[in-house]
């Protein structure tokens, strides 16, 4: 694994209060038989992130992609999640553009994470604690180690996602936060901002999937 600096975790660190008071997106169909809780549900994506490592330079960037992404889809909500960084641009969208941009953040996100997670060096995944947020939330608090030292620090908020039959559905990561306070979605919002502007969920949809491109071309 590269080294873990801040600008790095950006890209995968995320917003607990947008997320918390963000309405979900339409009702969509969710694995309502997944009995897992939130510290098992970042505790599974833990093991895939670290046995891709382990594998990734024989599976190269591209292998580390494909291998990561049921793993991401098993761990994010990711509608829910486009939607916070696309605000007001995804009420005004159709059904078909809210599906291309959705499309296109789960490929840049896991793009991002097949390129920053490409080997490995004696890294763990610790999971500290647990405990309620706001709006229904479970904050889980976890870091990366490498010899007995912190590489980063991580917290993931997590949300019960919709289900078709109104009951709660399984619990989906909306946020992570590094050094247990900076926000990715939040970040994200305002990188988007202009891609938004000049062409709503199309134009972000357009922008993501470029940025996937560089990372997996790299």
């Amino acid at each position: 694994m590269t080294a873990l600096g801040r600008r790095t975790l950006l890209a995968l660190a995320g917003a607990a209060v947008a997320a918390a008071l963000a309405p979900p997106p339409a009702r969509a169909a969710v694995a309502a038989d997944d009995p897992r809780g939130p510290e098992a549900v970042v505790g599974d994506f833990h093991a895939a992130l670290l046995a891709t490592m382990k594998e990734a330079t024989a599976l190269g960037v591209a292998g580390r992609y494909k291998r990561l992404v049921p793993a991401v889809d098993r761990t994010f909500d990711l509608a829910r999640m486009t939607q916070i960084v696309s605000g007001r641009y995804w009420r005004q969208a159709d059904p078909a553009a809210r599906t291309g941009a959705v499309d296109a953040f789960r490929r840049f996100s896991t793009a991002t994470y097949a390129v920053q997670f490409d080997g490995f060096s004696g890294q763990a995944f610790e999971t500290i604690a647990h405990r309620a947020g706001p709006q229904e939330t479970v904050l889980v608090v976890t870091r990366i180690v490498k010899g007995g030292a912190t590489e980063a620090d991580l917290t993931y908020v997590l949300k019960r996602a919709a289900a078709e039959s109104g009951d709660g559905g399984p619990w989906r990561v909306v946020d992570v936060l590094l050094d247990n306070t900076i926000s990715q979605l939040a970040v994200r919002r305002s990188e988007y901002r202009q891609p938004l502007r000049n062409g709503g969920l199309d134009g972000l949809a357009a922008e993501l999937n470029a940025s996937a491109d560089r990372l997996l071309a790299g």
